[in-house]
């Protein structure tokens, strides 16, 4: 089987849209009101702590994405450091399934905002029915190919990163550059901050997306860490100026209560309704465009792991290609999510599979491939101490909040695991596998 994959069909530009793509589609939009419902008043600090752990964590993508620039570059990683293993293919499978999740997210976001601009009810089975309707839109996109999804990038991610900024801009000048939210009933100290950190992480994960696109890329040894770093730096800055705006037009409490959909309700009071429904429609764009990019990524790195043997696969009496495949499978479970969880659960379980696999690579990183690639020990340690310190503050949160997803997470994880080592007994892999290097 041939997934077809197109080498230089993905410039800088392009994989630097596709980043930014998926990370404002989903952080600034989904989660600034979760954050700060448990950062409490110092929400926007929690981005910044937020991009210092992902530069720690990046560092080694960087590292591995340029010595071995792959199409499905985390499974190829895990592949590297750990072998055809049970650890590899459930950590791979953990990332995978993370990435599918935050295309739930955003879907759900999607929806939330476009209810919000209506004026009409939230809570309504209208959420999942558009948000599984924005994910069909975003697989018909992928389905017309990479210069499609490469061409569409680029335009939303300019509009909506140009278009955030603006509003930024606007309501921080509006609301007298001060800061209201503050005060409050959000006072969760420094254990809640630490807590919000998972979601703020959870923010700027979308720059695996280049990770995942790199055989794809021109000039891949180079472009491919670039596009990495570009595009964190873009998001942070964009979301510093967005979080600020937000406090600035309303108190906590409101940024609390309108969680899923808290840009919308920062526009009116600083902008008036011309600029709510502006933002809405900015949102709209931005979240499209961030489940367009996150389904092209994660459809190529289950079609790699296909390829690796490390999961099963079935083309189900479809045509096509392990790509098309895939795609099918990746909208599918997206779709499924999207009708059963909600944004706060959908965020939080994310945040556990991220977290989890993220320390996986740096450890494995760490043991057997820091001299080849030439990274600094003590690096990779600080991402797996400064990864385990926010999780263990985020699963000591929602044990007091929400203790049955912290169960399904656990529970989620373990069966993955238990797959791929049932898996991998009767199906054993091959033991050497180059692709799109």
């Amino acid at each position: 089987m041939n997934s077809d994959y197109r080498k230089n069909s993905l410039t800088l530009l392009d994989a630097i849209a596709m980043g930014t793509g998926v990370m404002i589609g989903a952080g600034i939009l989904a989660l600034t009101g979760q954050i700060a419902a448990l950062a409490g008043p110092f929400f926007p600090f929690a981005f910044i702590a937020g991009a210092v752990v992902t530069a720690f964590s990046a560092y080694t993508y960087v590292k591995m994405s340029n010595a071995y620039p792959s199409a499905g570059g985390i499974g190829m990683i895990l592949q590297k450091a750990y072998g055809p293993t049970t650890v590899a293919a459930g950590a791979a499978l953990l990332m995978a399934l993370s990435m599918v999740i935050n295309e739930s997210l955003v879907a759900r976001t999607f929806a939330t905002y476009l209810l919000r601009g209506l004026d009409m009810p939230r809570d309504t089975w209208l959420v999942p029915a558009i948000g599984v309707s924005v994910i069909v839109f975003a697989w018909l996109v992928n389905v017309a190919g990479n210069r499609s999804v490469g061409w569409l990038s680029v335009l939303m991610a300019a509009l909506k990163v140009g278009g955030i900024t603006v509003f930024g801009i606007a309501a921080l000048w509006a609301g007298g550059i001060s800061f209201e939210a503050t005060g409050g009933q959000q006072d969760t100290g420094i254990t809640g901050f630490v807590a919000s950190m998972a979601l703020a992480i959870l923010a700027f994960k979308g720059f695996t997306t280049i990770t995942n696109s790199g055989a794809e890329i021109t000039n891949p040894h180079r472009n491919v860490g670039r596009a990495i770093i570009v595009s964190i730096a873009i998001c942070t800055l964009v979301y510093l100026l967005v979080a600020f705006a937000v406090g600035s037009s309303l108190p906590l409490d409101r940024i609390v209560a309108a969680r899923d959909y808290a840009l919308a309700e920062a526009a009116e009071p600083a902008l008036g309704r011309t600029g709510f429904y502006l933002t809405v429609g900015l949102a709209l764009v931005a979240t499209a465009s961030g489940l367009i990019a996150s389904v092209f990524a994660v459809s190529r790195m289950l079609a790699m792991l296909t390829e690796m043997r490390m999961i099963p696969h079935s083309h189900f009496g479809m045509p096509g290609v392990i790509r098309d495949h895939t795609l099918v499978y990746t909208v599918v479970i997206a779709a499924l999510l999207t009708v059963f969880f909600d944004l706060g659960r959908i965020a939080s379980l994310g945040a556990f599979f991220y977290l989890v696999m993220d320390m996986l690579i740096h450890w494995g990183v760490f043991r057997n491939l820091r001299t080849q690639v030439g990274a600094r020990g003590w690096v990779l340690l600080t991402a797996i101490g400064l990864d385990a310190v926010v999780l263990a503050s985020f699963a000591g949160m929602k044990v007091q909040a929400d203790p049955w997803i912290v169960v399904i997470a656990v529970i989620g994880m373990v069966i993955v695991f238990g797959f791929e080592h049932f898996f991998l007994r009767r199906h054993p892999p091959e033991t050497h596998h180059h692709h799109g290097a």
